[in-house]
């Protein structure tokens, strides 16, 4: 058995140095006594006979003669069985629902590896959100990294309880399951959480781990680790497919700013660590599908950017591990339209590999294209209207100007409650590009316009209620 150690000799806010006579390991876990109350940690560094510890629970009445150090000989490890579906865990992985602890059948080191590139198996696999902006435009593929860049007062939160709730595999029955982490959250924001996912349902095919904003910062860099361990059990011993939400991926990176101040690191952009593109990727490049197993994992990670700015570090770094990104706009907002994607700003580079005949529908990339192609004429003829004025405008920039309001009014806009499937998405399309003259129509091909443009009514599939007001 390991010795308990009294040989603290310094103190630097989460980090303490502590001497050992004995092999200690890169990331193992160290309980340690204080006042008779058990805390944890983790091992940083190792300097020959001296260690340098990164406490979860934070220094407070920490004595550096008193307190006793025990290192376990392992990593942290989160205990995993079949039953974990419908759980709520902080960012420990110490249960919050006032049930017991789950039996575990198996013990994971939460600090697990990236996906083999050579072991990845293609996304092309289609999966339903329930949101037109997302699964007409930009469509998520089983298996794919998609992040969505917010910013503060912005809707966020309320769009992941969202997908969480309503994303499913379409085709034949298979066991789909929602991971949720969320790092620096208030106790409102994690209790509309949980009353969401409980008033709709979901709980029960979901997990939850929260780390609260009066938790310790450093707990964040644990909980989106705890998440995805959780998550690669359910999809590769279980065979699910997960998907996987992490939220706010930018509070996750200031508890890397603050570990890294601490180690009085030479910092890099804006005071964040020089490695964190790498530490970024051993979050991200968890998610993905693996040859031979039949469960995925999907990840869409949520992080709000400072200022709104789209070249700070964290969403610049992010950007250039993902897939695309979802990017929510404060004009949008401001009109009262949710969710308010910027579909112009927003990118899924897998979204052809997700669609099509067999699918989603034979027409959808081609109505997807000329959707994006008419909106982009129209934000171009708002523009002139602000320089030139409406009257300035021709009539075929006045109708290209319409449709874009009608496009936000009728396809983006959706109230947080309604859930539309893949065949009235598209049926809305269909009913605004219909507007617009068959000549103008140079994105479709034209068995696509014969079959469907000629069916689309004065129907849009949503109710009046729906549209902004």
């Amino acid at each position: 058995m390991k010795k308990k150690y009294r040989s603290a000799t310094d103190l630097q806010g989460p980090l303490v140095i502590v001497e050992v006579n004995e092999n200690v390991h890169y990331q193992e876990l160290v309980e340690i006594e204080v006042n008779g109350e058990l805390r944890h940690g983790n091992v940083l560094e190792v300097d020959k006979h001296r260690v340098l510890i990164q406490l979860f629970e934070g220094a407070a009445g920490l004595n550096l003669q008193e307190s006793k150090f025990h290192f376990v000989g392992r990593g942290m490890e989160l205990g995993l069985a079949e039953d974990i579906l419908g759980r709520v865990f902080d960012g420990q992985g110490r249960p919050i629902d006032d049930a017991p602890a789950p039996i575990a059948a198996i013990q994971r080191d939460i600090n697990g590896s990236p996906i083999n590139p050579f072991a990845r198996n293609y996304p092309s696999e289609f999966i339903q959100t329930g949101i037109s902006a997302i699964d007409g435009l930009n469509t998520l593929v089983r298996g794919q990294k998609l992040p969505i860049f917010s910013g503060a007062g912005l809707p966020h939160n309320q769009l992941a309880a969202q997908i969480a709730r309503q994303s499913k595999v379409l085709g034949k029955e298979e066991n789909f399951a929602v991971v949720f982490g969320a790092m620096g959250i208030t106790f409102e924001e994690a209790q509309f959480f949980i009353s969401s996912f409980r008033e709709s349902g979901a709980l029960e095919r979901s997990l939850l781990f929260l780390n609260l904003a009066s938790d310790p910062a450093i707990e964040r860099i644990a909980t989106p680790r705890l998440a995805l361990t959780a998550a690669e059990y359910l999809a590769f011993d279980l065979d699910m497919h997960v998907l996987v939400i992490l939220t706010d991926m930018t509070n996750y990176c200031e508890a890397l700013r603050e570990v890294s101040a601490a180690r009085k690191e030479v910092p890099g952009r804006r005071g964040y660590p020089g490695y964190m593109y790498t530490d970024l990727s051993t979050v991200y490049e968890r998610a993905g599908r693996i040859k031979g197993r039949a469960g995925s994992i999907t990840m869409i990670p949520i992080l709000s950017m400072p200022e709104d700015d789209k070249t700070h570090p964290i969403p610049d770094l992010t950007g250039y591990i993902t897939e695309g990104q979802f990017i929510l706009a404060r004009s949008l907002h401001k009109k009262g339209v949710y969710p308010p994607v910027e579909i112009q700003a927003s990118l899924s580079r897998l979204r052809d590999k997700g669609i099509g005949e067999g699918k989603t529908r034979e027409d959808h990339a081609d109505l997807a294209n000329q959707i994006f192609s008419a909106y982009a004429r129209g934000l171009e003829a708002r523009e002139l209207t602000v320089i030139l004025g409406e009257e300035a405008l021709s009539e075929e920039d006045r109708l290209f100007l319409k449709f874009a309001e009608e496009c936000e009014r009728r396809f983006i806009h959706q109230g947080d409650k309604v859930n539309r499937d893949i065949e009235e998405t598209l049926t809305i399309g269909w009913n605004l590009i219909s507007k617009l003259p068959k000549s103008m129509l140079k994105r479709i091909r034209e068995t696509h316009i014969e079959k469907y443009y000629q069916n689309a009514g004065s129907e849009t599939g949503i109710e009046e209620s729906d549209h902004v007001t």
